[in-house]
């Protein structure tokens, strides 16, 4: 068993997205070879890109608020907002506050 705070864990910068970093907490290093947690920082006016992939994922708002995109359109969220993005779904994460 492994425990640590995630804050403690350095933010990289995401590759190739300005304005978004990220903190790899749980991975290969750490024993999990088929799971990966991490944290992502999306500075204020920015945005992940819109995009899918094969697998689902699961997305708990720390703080701040923004706006979630799909090919629903945009949901606002907010610290302790949980979102579910299916596989292969369309998706992108806004910063919206400061």
């Amino acid at each position: 068993m492994k425990i640590k705070h995630w804050a403690d864990v350095a933010a990289q910068p995401a590759e190739g997205l300005e304005g978004v970093t990220v903190r790899w907490v749980i991975g290969e290093g750490d024993g999990a070879p088929h799971f990966a947690m991490r944290v992502f920082e999306v500075q204020p006016g920015h945005s992940t890109p819109y995009h899918n992939h094969w697998w689902e994922h699961e997305v708990f708002v720390l703080q701040g608020r923004g706006t979630v995109v799909s090919a629903n359109g945009e949901t606002e969220i907010s610290a302790g907002s949980v979102i579910l993005v299916e596989k292969d779904e369309m998706h992108q994460f806004r910063n919206l506050g400061d």
